[in-house]
């Protein structure tokens, strides 16, 4: 793993979406070169203004599933953050052979390169950004890095996604196992904050978005569904510390909150935190998605072990999250 971030060449694939943006800021302020690459199918240019015109950060327009331009931006790097993916469950209900696609072949293509790289003794690290969509419907109630993976069937076109991302799991561990490529797994789970669009179904922003336009917030089937947000900066925290400690190559982690809260509360939280006059309507799966699509009733992280790891612990709480978000955009 690498031994700090200044003067360091780092990769970030996704560079224009959500968190790889953010990401990108961060690593930058520590002191590296960032190059950032995205075919933008679902990131964005806006979310690169502040950094575009600064030196020591390059961007390029193209997609990871481009084996000869991952093989070029491999061999100029030290580290690669990789961050694209198929985003959204709106998305992935929809599009579930691009989501396999895009999941699967540019991390094959990455792991590969850096293999080459490896065999010559030149080791670059790699963090694979994958989510906790990989435990399907099991039915615990915490979960922790080494429970079972449950799918549903092939018919139902939700489960493409969190097994797409197992297999990219699968993927760098067996080149751990086999070579000790050092590559460390992050599950996200229900990362929020700044800059997230609800274009894709993420809740947390559509639902901010309906209040501050005085819509209704709609709220999928009974509003019972439990989920855990965390703020993109404490992400950002976890992600930068697993790749400074040397005992997280090849492991997997839990990264997230732990604060259990439902989609009513959430829903009935942002409307009081905003000051809306909206209200909550219900919205079945069949209205929202396809007839046959399903969902994970509670989706709880274990975080013992990267507590244990790194000592992390969430800074913001859910009302906090909710309020930064709000700040962003509301009009300046």
């Amino acid at each position: 793993m690498l031994d700090q971030f200044d003067g360091k060449r780092i990769l970030i694939t996704g560079g224009a979406g959500f968190i790889g943006s953010h990401l990108a800021e961060r690593l930058f302020d520590q002191g590296a070169l960032v190059t950032l690459v995205d075919d933008l199918s679902t990131g964005s240019m806006d979310n690169l203004h502040s950094l575009l015109s600064r030196k020591g950060v390059r961007w390029v327009a193209g997609s990871v599933s481009n084996r000869n331009l991952v093989s070029e931006l491999v061999s100029q790097t030290d580290a690669v953050f990789h961050m694209a993916a198929a985003v959204g469950v709106a998305l992935i209900a929809k599009q579930p052979i691009q989501t396999i696609e895009r999941n699967i072949e540019p991390t094959q293509f990455l792991l590969s390169e850096l293999a080459k790289h490896h065999q010559l003794g030149r080791s670059i690290p790699m963090f694979l950004a994958s989510t906790s969509e990989v435990y399907g419907k099991n039915p615990k109630e915490v979960w922790n890095e080494e429970d079972d993976l449950v799918y549903g069937s092939t018919t139902k076109a939700r489960w493409s996604y969190g097994v797409s991302k197992a297999i990219d799991e699968f993927l760098a561990l067996g080149h751990f196992r086999q070579s000790q490529l050092p590559c460390v797994i992050g599950r996200f789970f229900n990362v929020v904050g700044p800059r997230q669009t609800g274009a894709y179904g993420m809740v947390l922003p559509r639902f901010i978005d309906a209040a501050l336009a005085g819509k209704s917030l709609r709220v999928h089937d009974d509003g019972k569904q439990v989920r855990c947000f965390s703020h993109v900066a404490d992400i950002l925290d976890a992600i930068c510390r697993l790749m400074l400690t040397p005992e997280a190559a090849g492991r997997v982690f839990n990264i997230g909150a732990d604060s259990p809260v439902s989609m009513l509360e959430l829903a009935n939280l942002v409307i009081q935190r905003t000051g809306s006059s909206s209200k909550v309507e219900f919205q079945t799966y069949q209205d929202a998605y396809d007839k046959d699509f399903e969902d994970i009733r509670r989706r709880v992280p274990d975080l013992s072990r990267l507590k244990a790891t790194i000592g992390f612990a969430p800074k913001y709480g859910l009302e906090q999250i909710i309020d930064d978000i709000v700040a962003a955009k509301r009009p300046k």
